[in-house]
């Protein structure tokens, strides 16, 4: 896309970290604005903060994991905007730990929300971009959708897939000629709420038996985030990476290149038929 200025952009997990940086960045550029999260306190501050900026933006409530929330979100934005330019999947969680902890409610929380957000929202709005042959789908995956770091099974599974759809997605869309773009959005390490993401957990995949961790955990825990945000991108960096994938047309988008080495070191294993390679954790390979 040449131009962004009038154009609509829809952002699931608007309200916070890379879809809120996304949000403002877009402003910026003269586009209108629909925000959807499942978090209402943080979507009404969202709110708030592009209106006091001057954007043009409404916020809908929504649960990407539910198909029907998701069509509802597309309906607002037609019934608002009259067009969706601009779709960029966003929301996710994660639940980390290894498989011989992890629960099947652990699971059905990230594939709901990192893997159905996605198709719930390319069905959405895949065919109107197609119809009017101009848009472009951001599909935020992460350097763990090219890796298999240890203990992060369900969000390793779930970016791999991502990976997956918006390549296939690319490949269809480019085989028709088609207008509409995608971009793979693959972020290493950023400043964002991810970590905590429990926080919007339904209660129905709430892990019951999950121990409260002990007053001195959850302060190593709270020094080894600031320490993590500390060296992590901000979110306001990767926007302008993805504001300029847009008007480039550019598929890959990678934040940094610590993951560099882990991910050639994986397709030489493969190339080679070795057994896979043993890599450090995410958190490990950042603080090593």
């Amino acid at each position: 896309m040449e131009d962004l200025n009038g154009k609509v952009a829809v952002i699931t997990g608007g309200a916070s970290g890379m879809g809120l940086a996304f949000a403002h960045r877009f402003a910026a550029a003269g586009m209108r604005l629909a925000i959807a999260d499942i978090e209402a306190p943080a979507l009404d501050s969202a709110l708030a903060g592009l209106a006091e900026a001057g954007a043009e933006v409404i916020g809908v409530p929504c649960d990407v994991s539910d198909a029907e929330s998701m069509q509802e979100l597309a309906t607002e934005v037609y019934d608002v905007y009259g067009a969706a330019h601009v779709v960029c999947l966003n929301a996710g969680v994660s639940a980390a730990g290894p498989m011989t902890e992890l629960k099947l409610a652990d699971w059905q929380w990230v594939v709901g929300v990192n893997l159905w957000g996605i198709i719930h929202g390319i069905d959405a709005f895949l065919e109107q971009l197609v119809a009017k042959d101009e848009g472009h789908f951001v599909v935020t995956a992460s350097v763990c959708g090219h890796t298999c770091y240890p203990t992060s099974g369900p969000y390793t599974a779930t970016k791999h897939a991502a990976v997956a759809i918006a390549e296939t997605l690319y490949n269809e869309l480019s085989a028709a000629g088609s207008g509409v773009g995608v971009t793979a959005l693959c972020p290493g390490f950023v400043d964002t709420q991810i970590v905590q993401s429990d926080r919007n957990r339904p209660e129905r995949l709430s892990d019951r038996s999950a121990k409260t961790p002990s007053a001195k955990e959850q302060r190593a825990r709270e020094a080894l985030l600031e320490e993590f945000a500390n060296m992590a991108l901000k979110p306001s960096e990767v926007a302008a990476l993805v504001h300029n994938a847009i008007l480039d047309d550019t598929f890959w988008v990678f934040t940094d290149d610590r993951h560099v080495e882990n991910i050639s070191q994986r397709h030489a294993d493969i190339r080679e038929r070795r057994n896979p390679s043993e890599v450090l954790s995410m958190l490990e390979e950042a603080f090593g």
